[in-house]
């Protein structure tokens, strides 16, 4: 299957939110809550995609011609790519009826593990979203990241159980979903965590931990006292809060308060191989990409989950090769101008 294939039949059976863009940039579905659109007027979602889009990379081809390696590790497991899906729960609310949040499932995680890479899955207020996330982790031998809402720690405890069950090499909570709206007035409640209840759930979580919605130096210096293994640089692709800055303007400066103490995700208007490369030369490990990956399974299953993380891949290789990194260790800042 081509993008373009892809696109066009999930345009078909996506709902009324999500219109299957050709660029994703998150313009056409602003302001649309629930849906993939973003919170208030929708500028942070719009502002993600265009600040990656004003950094450019350098060109450098006096180097050796050898075919990249973009081989990546996370916590003791080898992937292909420094790339992964990123979570998305009650998708039958958000994109059309075409999957429940288990079907769904049932589809992404073997295609992105047969692909070489992980999908972070989603929670929700149904408890069946977690139930479905983690049967398909477990039917892929733990190759998943559940991605538990921040509820109150009798439901974390809850949610933590089914994660073990799954074998999961790692969990991540999306913090920063204490501003989704269909959150708050929940019974049971959810909300931002305080240095103390993150710590508590890091170990109550008994795997690596992964903070998802971090957006400031101060915010990772917190997760990193409550003992996250990991971050992933966040605003939610612009659901939770409007007017935030855009995530690539804050990550050099949270790479070098933790890089090299924490490893460092980062999400938010990525979309092609080369967004990837630019991501990990300003400080990034890897990247979690969303949206696409939504489009992908709606509009073409596992052989639309494979074509997305091809092209990416091929993309990221193409990039690397034209700028002279031939591992990913070897992309560095001065491989990117940033105006």
């Amino acid at each position: 299957m081509t993008q373009k294939e892809v696109l066009e039949q999930a345009r078909a059976c996506l709902g009324p939110y999500c219109k299957g863009c050709q660029v994703c940039d998150g313009r056409a579905c602003r302001n649309q809550i629930p849906g993939p659109g973003a919170k208030g007027v929708g500028d942070t979602a719009i502002r993600n995609y265009n600040k990656w889009k004003e950094i450019r990379v350098q060109m450098d081809t006096i180097c050796g011609n050898i075919l990249p390696d973009t081989g990546f590790e996370m916590f003791g497991r080898t992937f292909s790519y420094p790339f992964f899906a990123g979570p998305v729960g009650a998708v039958k609310l958000h994109y059309g009826e075409k999957y429940s949040d288990a079907g769904y499932n049932e589809i992404l995680v073997p295609a992105c593990a047969k692909a070489g890479i992980a999908a972070f899955t989603g929670d929700g207020t149904d408890p069946e979203v977690m139930r479905a996330a983690v049967s398909a982790i477990r039917a892929e031998d733990g190759l998943g990241v559940p991605t538990v809402k921040p509820w109150n720690f009798d439901t974390i405890q809850e949610k933590l159980k089914m994660v073990h069950e799954s074998g999961a090499f790692a969990v991540a909570m999306d913090i920063d979903a204490a501003g989704l709206p269909f959150l708050k007035n929940m019974t049971p409640p959810a909300g931002s965590k305080s240095v103390e209840e993150l710590a508590r759930i890091v170990k109550e979580a008994k795997i690596p931990f992964i903070a998802k919605g971090i957006m400031t130096v101060k915010g990772a210096l917190k997760a990193r006292e409550a003992g996250a293994a990991a971050i992933v640089v966040s605003n939610h692709g612009g659901r939770v809060l409007d007017q935030c800055p855009a995530t690539a303007e804050v990550l050099p400066e949270i790479a070098a308060a933790v890089g090299g103490s924490m490893m460092i995700l980062i999400d938010g208007g990525i979309r092609s191989g080369t967004d990837i490369f630019k991501a990990l030369a300003l400080g990034a490990d890897g990247v979690l990409i969303c949206r696409p990956f939504v489009t992908a399974v709606y509009g073409g299953g596992q052989e639309g989950v494979t074509e997305l993380v091809e092209r990416l891949g091929a993309e990221l290789r193409d990039t690397m090769a034209m700028c002279g990194a031939h591992t990913l260790s070897e992309i560095t800042q001065d491989m990117v101008f940033r105006p």
